[in-house]
Parts: C-alpha cells; sequence; structure tokens
C-alpha cells in the first residue's frame, strides 16, 4: 500500500481535488453574485463566529463567498448534493429528509435534500457494535441502542443525525463510503453558504481521507507533484504530534511547528512557545494549525499585538481608518496604496528534528479590499490562544500533505501558469 498523499493547492481563482487511482473533485471560481469586496466582508462575519495528476473522475467546486464547495450525487438514481471543502474536520456529512419533520431542524440550502429511501444503494443505519461506529468521537449509539449516531461540534454550530453508507460518484468513478445522514442541525444561517454538508479531509477515522487510505492516495491539488516549470523552492514542515503523541490517525488537526513571524525584515518579539503545542488554563490544547475551512489566520493574542504594533510603526501615516461599520480591523491603508506599501510577512516553521523552513506570505494573502478605496489586514487575534492558518493566506500556494511519513510540503505557484 502506498503512503497516503494530499495535494491542495488554494487559488482566488480554483482549487482541485485528486485521488490517485481514482477521485477528483475540480474546483471553478463562481462569484455567486457577490462582489470581492463582499465575499472579504462575508468572510471576516464567519471569522468572527468561527467556527492531484492521475487517471482521474471529477465533481465541479467552486469558491462561494469565503469556502470551497464541491458538487457531487450521491445514490442511485443520483442526488446532487454540495459540501464545504475542510482539512479541519472529519466527517463527510449532509442534510437529509428527516430534516423536513420541522421547519426548524435544519438550515437552508441550494439544493433538494437527500432522501435514502429513493436510493437503491442506500444501506441501512450503521449499527452501534459496526467497527464504523468508533471511528471518532463523532459517532455514538443512538436512543435506540441499534444505529449508530453522528454529533458533531462546529464553530457556527451542531449537527446529529444517523451514521449510513451510501454510494457516492465522482465524475465516472463510484465509491461506497459512510458518512453522517443529517436530521437536525444548528447551524448560524448563511455558515455553510447554501451547501447541504461538509466534506471532512482531516485525520480522523471517518475522514474521506481515512476512508479511501486502504485503497488510494488522496490528492487535493491540480497535480501530483509541483507544478509544471515551476522554479520555486519545495519547504517541508513535520507535522507536530497530537496531544496523545499519536502523529496522525487520532488527531482532527494537522498541527504545524510554527516558531515565529516576521514583518517586512523585522522577527516579532513572540516567543516560541507561543504557537506551540500546550495545555491552556481551560485544559483545552493550544497550537498552531493549518485549516482550508478557516477563512482567515488568527494568531495567539501576544503575536497579533506585536504584529499590528510592527506594521503600524512601518506604515505610519500611510494608514486610515477602516471602512463605516466594519468592526475588528485595526490596520488599513488605501486600497491602491496595499501592493506598494505593505511587506511581506514570513512564517517560520522549524522542529526538533531539523525540519522546517519559511513560507513567504505576499501582502495580497493577508491584506484584502473592503471597499473601492480600503484594504485592511486580514489577519485576526484569537480567542482561544490557538494560531488557525485560513485558506486566504494559503491562496497561491501548492501544498503536499504527505500523510504516512507526517510532513507538509509547500510551493509557491502562479494560478495563471495551471
Amino acid at each position: 500500500m502506498g503512503t497516503p498523499l494530499l495535494w491542495l493547492v488554494l487559488f482566488s481563482s480554483s482549487l482541485t481535488f485528486t485521488t490517485c487511482a481514482g477521485l477528483r473533485l475540480e474546483l471553478t471560481h463562481l462569484d455567486a453574485n457577490c462582489t470581492v469586496e463582499e465575499r472579504m466582508r462575508r468572510a471576516m462575519a464567519r471569522t468572527r463566529h468561527q467556527l492531484a495528476w492521475t487517471d482521474a473522475v471529477s465533481a465541479p467546486v467552486h469558491w462561494v463567498r469565503s469556502q470551497y464547495i464541491a458538487e457531487y450525487p450521491i445514490g442511485d438514481p443520483p442526488q446532487q448534493a454540495e459540501a464545504i471543502i475542510d482539512t479541519g474536520s472529519n466527517l463527510m456529512w449532509t442534510q437529509c429528509s428527516g430534516c423536513r419533520s420541522s421547519s426548524t431542524s435544519c438550515f437552508s440550502q441550494g439544493l433538494s435534500i437527500y432522501d435514502p429511501s429513493q436510493s437503491r444503494t442506500a444501506h441501512q443505519p450503521v449499527a452501534c457494535g459496526d467497527a464504523a461506529c468508533s471511528l471518532g468521537s463523532e459517532t455514538r449509539c443512538a436512543g435506540d441502542g441499534q444505529a449508530c449516531g453522528v454529533f458533531t461540534s462546529y464553530g457556527a454550530g451542531t449537527i446529529t443525525g444517523l451514521l449510513r453508507t451510501e454510494e457516492f460518484t465522482f465524475g465516472s468513478e463510484k465509491v461506497t463510503l459512510d458518512f453522517g445522514c443529517i436530521t437536525a442541525t444548528r447551524i448560524t444561517p448563511g455558515s455553510l453558504d447554501g451547501a447541504s454538508g461538509i466534506i471532512g479531509l482531516g485525520r480522523g477515522g471517518l475522514s474521506l481521507v481515512s476512508q479511501l487510505r486502504d485503497t488510494t492516495h488522496l490528492f487535493v491539488g491540480s497535480s501530483a507533484g509541483p507544478s509544471p516549470g515551476n522554479n520555486a523552492p519545495v519547504t517541508s514542515v513535520p507535522f507536530v504530534e497530537s496531544p496523545n503523541g499519536d502523529p496522525f490517525s487520532t488527531s482532527t488537526f494537522y498541527y504545524l511547528p510554527l516558531t515565529g513571524i516576521t514583518v517586512g525584515g523585522t522577527s516579532l518579539d513572540v516567543p516560541a512557545a507561543a504557537f506551540g503545542l500546550r495545555q491552556v488554563s481551560s485544559g483545552d490544547w493550544a497550537v498552531t494549525l493549518i485549516d482550508s475551512g478557516s477563512p482567515f489566520t488568527r494568531v495567539v493574542d501576544v503575536a497579533y499585538q506585536a504584529l499590528r504594533d510592527e506594521l503600524a510603526w512601518q506604515l505610519g501615516a500611510s494608514l486610515v481608518p477602516p471602512p463605516v461599520g466594519m468592526r475588528g480591523l485595526d490596520l488599513c491603508v488605501a486600497r491602491g496604496d496595499a501592493g506598494k506599501l505593505v511587506p511581506p510577512l514570513v512564517l517560520r516553521f522549524g522542529s526538533g528534528g531539523g525540519g522546517g523552513g519559511d513560507l513567504v506570505v505576499p501582502p495580497e494573502n493577508y491584506w484584502g479590499g473592503l471597499d473601492d478605496a480600503t484594504a485592511c489586514m486580514m489577519v485576526f487575534s484569537s480567542s482561544d490562544e490557538t494560531t488557525i492558518i485560513g485558506n486566504y493566506m494559503q491562496q497561491d500556494v501548492h501544498l503536499l500533505y504527505d500523510l504516512g511519513n507526517g510532513v507538509l510540503s509547500f510551493q509557491t505557484v502562479d494560478c495563471s501558469s495551471m
């Protein structure tokens, strides 16, 4: 069996998911009747409320407002579904027909709700004693003691339902997967941008990555390797072990050994321990992680204060007030000045084993236009002492998640050449 690999390339205009030997989810840009400025504002609100080369088959995926969304059929005959692509969660789920029993039990979605009774390939709910019911913290025995229930929380709310098995079609390829058939939710309205669920690409046993691991390599990206003709250096960084010491299989998130931040050639005076794996006063674990499901980057407050103060000093008199009504923005400049005046930001990674390197973040990956006149810094202070590298900062970066060897590699890429 080959080493599990996950390729991810995030562009402002496109994203592609591919599995070697079979599965490809291809993402293209869709404005969804929103301007760039409107998408930025919606992504800001969501942040505050937080929540690859093969003989492949494809399913269209598009950028809607602030998330990447995949379109794919479920069952036979096929019923269309849409899901947010999320490396920060495990469960693959969609709203199911049971939602119709109450007008308040589920959120609004753009497509019809999946109905397992209309599918010839739908299995009965997974039983409590089935091995799939013990693959992660998202599952538990339902009240009847027979079926396997699912329950999980996100920054935007919670979902509940049953674990079922069904045939999913990606282009011409069919795969049978365990997924959450969701019948009740408490999700902040608009959080899923009209999608019907989530495709979890995390480390847990129920994620799409883990379910395909025994039969295929999963890639996320326009190819299974660096872009042809791309001479940009490739930097590899080992994943940080999860709190229980397991570097991969029992943790949802992809933890990274961030050790420091440099902006405009100046290293921020922040101890490396502020970004590292540690237990905080609440008893929770704090760390740095990378997440395709979080729109904007959030850093621990001590780092945010240092970043804000250093940029304020470097930009000086060029700073302007944020647009009227926009809360949580500390630093803004005239939109035409952002590319000329804002310095690059560098994320420095390292580990005790010697692996590490730098990721250079250009101004356009951490500053954004909020209206025709103003661009602002789109990095925010974290309220829970965890640093999250969001998808806006990952634009135009080719990322290889080498899950077997526990390494993340990244390379800058020009999306216009792909």
